[in-house]
């Protein structure tokens, strides 16, 4: 049973020999969650909904049941898994702690929806939305997304000072606007809340231009509100970008390590091979990316290894 679960946990992962098979079976997963996005926006469309309504029930049937039996053989084989074999508890706390992790959750809430379903009446509009959910999905299978989300987590604190200092703003440039524009529409400024529309649309750059000073105040004050979002904006966007590519950096650098300490000898056996590919695949890396890295790890230990006068092995 164990020797099951351990192969059940390497094919998921696409780890070792079951690289190629866990490769198909990520490329068939990530084309039925497609293939759901599609048919739940066409779904949407009555004629399609009434003409073809068998076909969609057949196809979410098929699914659920395929993304439930992938939920439950990743939960029973996740006691396996590195990150969690290493810790010391039980089994049952061990899977609890992968219930509760990001991508478990995005699986859980692929077939939540269906599930309830089948005992509670949904507002269909309600749970076509739940459905397309499914597309959070392919963050498991991309590791673009993966970089984003560590990104995210990475400048969690950042972030929130950026949002925080934003919202500081949003309220003041409600309550200015609605100090100047108030008198003179009260049926666009009657309130702070009403004012925040106005102030949320121009912190965004967006200017919807539905509630839009008619004052020259209230003209002057919407520009410095513009001219001080534009710069307001851009803090999150910057902060996501440099943590960004500070993961691929770091991931690079993973990888460079990697090989150094594998390059005992000046070369790499094919143990070693599988295993920096393995780790390649883990870390999002592309094949030229790998090969890059490698030929400069050869080359700067033939650098230490031979003389650069006479060219010969120094000992």
């Amino acid at each position: 049973m164990t020797t099951l679960r351990k192969r059940t946990a390497l094919f998921f992962e696409g780890n070792g020999a079951y690289r190629k098979a866990g490769h198909y079976i990520d490329i068939f997963l990530i084309s039925l969650i497609m293939i759901n996005v599609i048919a739940i926006v066409l779904e949407s469309v009555d004629s399609l909904a009434q003409q073809y309504k068998h076909e969609f029930l057949l196809l979410e049937l098929i699914s659920v049941s395929i993304f439930a039996i992938e939920y439950l053989l990743r939960l029973w084989s996740c006691v396996e898994r590195a990150q969690y074999k290493t810790l010391e508890c039980g089994n049952f706390q061990r899977r609890l702690k992968y219930l509760l992790s990001p991508l478990a959750l995005i699986d859980l809430v692929a077939i939540l929806p269906s599930l309830l379903m089948m005992f509670i009446t949904f507002d269909l509009r309600f749970l076509r939305v739940l459905r397309l959910l499914r597309v959070f999905k392919l963050t498991r299978y991309s590791r673009a997304m993966q970089l984003l989300l560590q990104s995210f987590r990475d400048e969690s604190s950042s972030l929130l000072a950026a949002f925080f200092i934003m919202s500081v703003v949003l309220i003041l440039a409600s309550c200015g606007i609605y100090l100047i524009e108030h008198d003179i529409q009260p049926d666009k400024f009657g309130s702070i809340p009403a004012a925040m529309w106005w102030a949320m649309a121009t912190l965004t750059t967006v200017g919807y231009g539905d509630v839009v000073p008619v004052t020259p105040l209230g003209r002057f004050f919407g520009g410095m509100i513009t001219l001080v979002s534009m710069g307001m904006v851009a803090i999150p966007t910057g902060l996501l970008a440099s943590s960004f590519s500070e993961q691929l950096r770091k991931r690079r650098l993973d990888f460079s390590d990697a090989v150094h300490e594998n390059l005992h000898d000046g070369k790499l056996d094919d143990e070693q091979l599988e295993y920096l590919e393995t780790l390649r695949i883990k870390l999002g890396l592309s094949k030229q990316e790998a090969n890059k890295v490698i030929k400069e790890q050869l080359n700067v230990r033939n650098q230490h290894l031979y003389c650069r006068q006479c060219g010969a092995r120094q000992d």
